[in-house]
Formats: C-alpha cells, sequence, structure tokens
C-alpha cells in the first residue's frame, strides 16, 4: 500500500502554485546564472508547460492571485493576469473540485484574510464561496 492510501480523507488547498509551468521562471532561466539560481528541481518542474491533471481521492482546491506585483515582474513580462510572480492561466489543473481567483498578490497570498477564509471554507465544504 502506497503513502496516499494510507492517508485518512481529507481537502488540500494550493494557493499560487505553478501547476502548468512558470513563464517567470522561463525569463529567469533566459539569465546569466539563472538556472542554477533556481536549482535543477525547481527548473525541471518550471520550465516545462506540461499538462497535469490531479486524480487522487482528496479534494483539491486551487487559489490564484491577479493582484500583479511581485518579484516575476523584475524578471521580465509574464503577458497576463498574475499575481505578480505567477500567471492565473499557470495555476489551472484539471481534476480539481474548485478553483478561485482573488484580488491579492503572489506574497501577499501569505498574509491575506480573504485568502484564509477562503481556505478555511475549502476545507470544510469542499468548495470556494464565489
Amino acid at each position: 500500500m502506497d503513502a496516499a492510501a494510507r492517508l485518512p480523507p481529507g481537502r488540500i488547498v494550493l494557493l499560487g502554485s505553478p501547476l502548468r509551468g512558470s513563464r517567470a521562471a522561463q525569463n529567469l532561466a533566459r539569465l546569466p546564472f539563472g538556472k542554477k539560481i533556481m536549482g535543477l528541481g525547481a527548473t525541471e518542474a518550471l520550465l516545462a508547460a506540461s499538462e497535469r491533471r490531479w486524480n487522487s481521492a482528496r479534494d483539491l482546491g486551487v487559489i490564484a492571485g491577479d493582484l500583479g506585483f511581485g518579484l516575476g515582474r523584475l524578471v521580465g513580462t509574464l503577458g497576463g493576469p498574475s499575481d505578480g510572480t505567477i500567471l492565473v492561466e499557470e495555476t489551472e489543473l484539471d481534476g480539481t473540485a474548485d478553483r478561485l481567483v482573488l484580488r491579492v498578490s503572489h506574497t501577499g497570498m501569505l498574509f491575506s484574510a480573504a485568502v484564509a477564509r477562503a481556505a478555511g471554507a475549502f476545507l470544510g465544504t469542499g468548495r470556494f464561496s464565489h
């Protein structure tokens, strides 16, 4: 039996996660020493925009931000709605139970009462309050 099968039922919330690659990481990788700064594991996961699907028994909720202030802007244009580091579209993942876009920046998610309320709602009910 694998570790995931032994876990009790539950729900997971991801905040601003680059599930489909990262334009900011691609921009950084083009700079001298950019790949070295990110490290091998990060470059593998962030530079290729791969199609993934959530296939777990646990419900997954994703919160994205669209307040475009963040460090990602320092390495180039992101080219769409973003939290300043991760594009909203990069947070999309097939198989999620629910997804929500809030007016927050990438770092601001960690301090946002709205994000905390939304995450709590999802963890309690399996849905965000839209």
